[in-house]
């Protein structure tokens, strides 16, 4: 479904496959810690994909996302005064979405 013809791509349908499961192994994964936020390494994605991506966490997670060159590739860059990243408010109660799906040592990159 991430490949076509040989070519790593962001399938059309990934609002529905992000769910906070697969965004903490995307984290976990390729998520890099910054002190100004969270870069998602795409590299391996043509720039019309990565945008397909940002526009998910834009709209799905509330995410400040922007668009970064670095070394002639494209990145998502998720500014640290976003939304507290990935979290949801139920009641007084500040829930992380994707922390019940992380390995404890990659908390770091979610600033916890």
């Amino acid at each position: 479904m991430f490949y076509k013809e040989g070519k790593k791509i962001i399938p059309h349908n990934i609002y529905d496959l992000l769910t906070p499961v697969a965004l903490a192994h995307l984290i976990m994964g390729d998520g890099t810690a910054q002190s100004s936020g969270l870069r998602i390494c795409t590299d391996s994605f043509e720039v019309q994909d990565i945008v397909r991506l940002m526009n998910v966490l834009i709209i799905r997670y509330g995410l400040t996302c922007t668009l970064h060159l670095d070394r002639g590739r494209f990145r998502v860059y998720i500014n640290k005064s976003s939304p507290p990243l990935l979290r949801k408010q139920e009641g007084s109660k500040l829930i992380i979405i994707v922390k019940p799906y992380m390995v404890p040592s990659m908390l770091y990159k979610l600033g916890l």
